[in-house]
């Protein structure tokens, strides 16, 4: 077990090291929490892709478009919240019941006392099945109250456990008591990041689980159910702790093409755009964060004419940069495709 928490630990070293290089961390960043946002919801049925994600964020109308979006929208806006939150509250039952709120307003499960513990019981098994049924039945309601504010005390007691340790066993802890009727799942991955923010693991929050549990989904129920049915909690931590390594992994690998990427194509703007390679510095940098752009939106970027904006525009196109994707010959939407494809791996 210490082997598996030291090549963890080492992993996160170099992740945080290599995201502290990067030109624009907080670009970077964002891109990683539309990630995580796409596949956390995936794990829990939702259809929607991060070019869905992107695309309602563009605000691109297409009646293809998952319905589901919403659900993806809203939990980007729960980690941006949670982690300026963060900034003067600890990671607490409040915090948890606050992101809760946030993750399923307006959305599937809005009705569901969003942001308040269930009052009724709960089960966990197929879908239709009955109480009896079920493969897990999470504590009565009356016992969810003092289950998490035990939980809260753990979080927080001073004790020598390696906080990777506590981080996992918090999260199972979270999955067991299942304290809302609705978006546990969600909010108990999100609590990963948020415990790794606030320990100063990571300086920015770019480590979420969910690639690892998506690709590995059965055997992260079964691990679960483990601890629950032989306290098997080894067994957990090990591939807690495993996924920690390999996510970690990836995730500098990403970091370090992103900063390939960004180096290339501001020498191939700097030697082929003439006149306008200022303007066209500045679009590539603002499409670190938003990877979907319209030629009004490289006007308001570069302060031009609309006409050199659309030139502009059609020379990122020329070079494949950009890649319009609506096939609409008004209103079109171009999509900095090479920077999206490192991220869109598994969504």
């Amino acid at each position: 077990m210490q082997a598996v928490l030291s090549s963890a630990d080492r992993a996160l070293g170099r992740l945080d090291g290599a995201v502290q290089t990067l030109p624009a961390p907080d670009f970077f960043v964002l891109m990683y929490v539309r990630k995580e946002a796409v596949l956390s919801s995936q794990i829990e049925g939702t259809q929607s892709s991060l070019d869905d994600l992107l695309a309602a964020e563009a605000q691109v109308l297409d009646p293809d478009r998952p319905k589901d979006v919403g659900e993806v929208l809203n939990y980007v806006a729960a980690v941006r919240a949670g982690l300026e939150r963060l900034k003067d509250l600890p990671v607490s039952v409040r915090l948890m019941r606050e992101m809760h709120a946030r993750l399923l307003e307006g959305v599937r499960g809005d009705h569901r006392a969003r942001g308040e513990f269930r009052r009724v019981q709960n089960w966990i098994g197929p879908e239709g099945a009955s109480l009896a049924e079920a493969t897990f039945v999470p504590p009565p309601p009356d016992l969810v109250p003092d289950a998490m504010a035990d939980l809260e005390r753990f979080l927080h007691v001073a004790d020598d456990l390696p906080v990777l340790f506590k981080i996992g066993l918090a999260h199972a802890q979270f999955e067991t008591i299942h304290p809302f009727l609705d978006g546990n799942g969600r909010l108990g991955r999100l609590l990963i990041t948020f415990l790794l923010c606030e320990h100063r693991i990571l300086q920015q929050p770019v480590l979420y689980l969910s690639y690892h549990l998506k690709r590995h989904r059965q055997e992260y129920y079964a691990r679960l159910q483990a601890i629950r049915d032989e306290g098997d909690w080894e067994g957990w931590l090990r591939f807690f702790l495993e996924g920690v390594r390999r996510v970690a992994e990836e995730a500098t690998v990403t970091s370090r093409r992103v900063v390939d990427l960004r180096e290339r194509h501001r020498v191939l703007i700097a030697e082929r755009f003439g006149y306008a390679t200022g303007n066209g510095l500045k679009v590539l940098e603002q499409l670190y964060a938003t990877p979907v752009v319209t030629v009004h939106r490289v006007r308001e970027i570069t302060g031009a004419s609309f006409q050199a904006a659309n030139t502009l525009v059609a020379r990122f196109v020329e070079y494949g940069i950009l890649t319009e994707f609506t096939g609409q010959a008004r209103n079109r939407r171009f999509r900095y495709s090479p920077y999206i494809d490192l991220f869109a791996e598994g969504t």
